[in-house]
Formats: structure tokens, sequence, C-alpha cells
């Protein structure tokens, strides 16, 4: 069998696979961002689809021709929905987000132009102008998933399996993949490149299928999504000191000594999964309440403020002589962690140590 053909059979297998999974929400989770991720990912096998399916046709100027090469210039425009389902997901689509059927419009113009431009010039347009459209897309989707990085911080103790990162990899991979394309297309005619571009996407499509299914619900229930999403999210409000005072100073000092004593004696950090809603619950508050009180009275968000809490747990017992004989990870989780990793970047980012070495320099000295 040739190595080609079977590369772009796992490629489109692959994809295939995870379309149907996604839009089978079979993870239950960010229903409606799953459902766009579905489409995203049938319509991106297409391009190595054509190719088993139809190539002996695809150089004509046929109708096959032109539904396929529309159906994949949209790709782009379903990947940025998709993210923008994960990032907001009670997004509502309004007129005027008409303006992203520009492009695609254009572009069917420009197929069905008349058959005297059908030329190398006209491939050659054809392919920078997707380019360009796939990498404006692909810019605006890393954007949006940097963003969401920092807001999830406002809402949760851990970023796990909900920071999307997978998708910025994604973004990376097509700007990449894209770039070198283009170059490769601009300089020569040879085709052995196919090869490695398609081992290169065989990489990309099993990881992504890998991290996109264990992707967890990202927003608790119970959070009021229009503090978190809209234009004044919370992580803004912490950064630009919120002008609206949500509660007066003086419940805020109230607040502040409650919160500090509920830490205290129940420790609420102490479990994994706690996040805004949680607390806010514990503490008989709104989230855009607790928030409030976390942003302005300790000048932090949520995610380190809990952390901190954690960290201290995990230095008292690595300096106790009793923990000695469990590894790092089982301090981890005594401290309220989630994973080894979450751990050690967490410690380190505010002792400047890994836990490791904290627990050496305990020992040495």
């Amino acid at each position: 069998m040739d190595t080609d053909f079977f590369i772009t059979v796992l490629i489109v297998g692959g994809l295939l696979l995870l379309s149907f999974l996604h839009l089978t929400n079979v993870t239950s989770v960010n229903r409606r961002a799953n459902l766009l991720f579905g489409v995203f990912t049938f319509q991106w096998s297409t391009f190595w689809l054509d190719e088993l399916l139809f190539a002996e046709y695809l150089n004509t100027t046929n109708a096959l021709f032109v539904i396929f090469r529309l159906f994949q210039f949209l790709v782009p425009i379903s990947f940025i929905l998709s993210v923008k389902f994960y990032t907001e997901p009670d997004t509502r689509l309004a007129w005027r987000h008409a303006w992203i059927a520009v492009a695609p419009v254009v572009f069917l113009v420009f197929l069905l132009s008349p058959e005297s431009i059908k030329t190398e010039s006209f491939e050659l347009s054809a392919i920078m102008f997707f380019l360009g459209h796939s990498i404006f897309y692909t810019i605006w989707a890393h954007i949006k998933i940097l963003k969401h990085q920092r807001i999830i911080k406002s809402i949760h103790s851990y970023t796990e399996n909900i920071d999307l990162r997978w998708i910025k990899y994604i973004t990376y991979s097509f700007i990449g993949s894209a770039i070198v394309v283009a170059a490769y297309n601009f300089l020569t005619k040879a085709e052995p490149l196919n090869i490695y571009i398609n081992l290169f996407f065989v990489a990309v499509v099993y990881l992504v299928a890998f991290y996109s299914l264990r992707q967890k619900e990202i927003f608790p229930r119970g959070m009021e999504l229009s503090d978190v999403v809209s234009g004044n999210t919370l992580i803004e409000k912490a950064q630009d000191a919120p002008k609206t005072k949500v509660v007066e100073d003086s419940e805020l000092y109230i607040l502040k000594e409650r919160l500090l004593q509920l830490m205290e004696n129940e420790q609420p950090y102490l479990n994994s999964e706690l996040n805004l809603v949680k607390l806010a619950g514990q503490m008989g508050l709104s989230t855009h309440q607790l928030s409030y009180v976390i942003n302005t009275a300790f000048g932090e968000n949520f995610f380190n403020f809990i952390n901190r809490y954690r960290v201290r747990k995990a230095k008292e017992l690595l300096k106790n002589p009793a923990y000695d004989r469990f590894n790092i990870l089982v301090i981890g989780y005594e401290s309220g962690f989630n994973s080894k990793t979450s751990f050690n970047t967490t410690f380190k980012k505010m002792t400047d140590y890994t836990p490791s070495e904290y627990r050496r320099k305990r020992i040495q000295t």
C-alpha cells in the first residue's frame, strides 16, 4: 500500500471519528461548542477526503470542485464559532455577525468566474485568498483562547482540562503549516512535501482528539455567565479596579474577615475541584459578590487566592518529618492540588522552588 495513501486514510479516519464523537456530544459537556467543533472537524477532513474519493474530478471547474472548495473555505469560520461557544457558551448569533459571510460569498464568485481565468495564476490566487482568510480567523481564535485562560482563573482554582490549551496548539499548527505550504508553493512545484505535511497532521489530529475528548465543562453550573464572558469580565474588573461597588466598604471588611475565618477553619481549598460557585455557596454570597471581595480586599483573582492556601499547606507538610516517607504527589493531593503538574507549577511560581527542592532545602538545613 502507498505510504502517503495510508497516512491520508489515518487522517481522514481520525477526523471523521472525532467529528462523530463531538456531534453526538459523547462527553456530555460544552454541548453547543462540541457541536460546532464536530462540524469543524468534518469540514477539516475534506482536505484529505477529496483526494481519496474525487481526485480525478477536482482539477476541473465542475460543480463538485466548487462545492468542495467552498465547503473547505468555511473551515476557519466553523473553527472560530466553536472557539466562541467554548469561551462564551451563552453566545447568541445575530445579524451583526453576518459580516463573516462576506469572504465566503466573494470566494464563491471567484470560483464561478469565467473559464478563461482558470489558469495557474487563478489557482495561486485561490490558495493565497484561502490562507489569508484562515490565518485571520486562526489569530482571532488564538487571542480568544489567551483571554479565556485569564478569565477561568477568576472562577476556578485549577485549570487542567478546562483551559482550552489544546485549541491554542491547533492555531500554532495551522499558522505553521500555512506558512510552510505557502512558501513551498511559491518556491517549487514538486510534491514530496505532501507526505511530511500529512505526517505532521497525523500527530496534530490524534493529539487534538485526545485532548478535546478530555475537555471538562468549563463554566460551573450556577455561574452568572454574563459576569464572566461579557465585555466587563470579572478578570477585567479585577485589573481595572472596578468603579461600581458591589458591596459597601464597611460590609467588605466584614466579608473579608468571614472569608478568612472560613478558609482557616473549614479549609475548603483542600477540595481539588473548588470553584467560585462552590465557595460562594459556603459564604452565602453570589459569585459576583465573592469575586468582588477577593479582587478588591485581597487584590488577586480566585485562582491565586485559593492556591496560596494550598501552597501554604504543602509547605507545612513538606516541613513535617512525619511526611518524609510520602512522595511529592501525595503531598500535592493532601494540599488540594489535583495533579503533580499543577502542584509543581503553582508551588514553584509562588515560592521559586519546586516541592522537591523545597523538601531537600529543609532537610539540608
